[in-house]
């Protein structure tokens, strides 16, 4: 998986190109409404476009639910320590 990592990156969101080809639509609304019924994870900002972060983008794409990669960390378990 650590190859995702070595792409070099021109920006860190997409351009509004790149999310036009990923939602299949121009305007806002669609867009936002597209990532919000497939599970996308977005920004919006002042002007109300979608924001979408590139390695976001990138993990969503290769099937990888990127929410699964934040565990809650690990809580260690001295219940059979006397």
């Amino acid at each position: 998986m650590s190859a995702i990592f070595d792409f070099p990156m021109d920006a860190e969101i997409l351009s509004s190109d790149e999310l036009m080809m990923i939602t299949g639509s121009t305007r806002k609304k669609d867009q936002v409404d597209w990532l919000t019924k497939n599970g996308w994870t977005f920004h919006k900002n002042k002007a109300g476009d979608p924001i979408v972060g590139r390695l976001y983008a990138r993990l969503k794409l290769a099937g990888i639910n990127p929410p699964t990669l934040a565990g809650g960390g690990w809580i260690p378990d001295f219940s059979g320590i006397r």
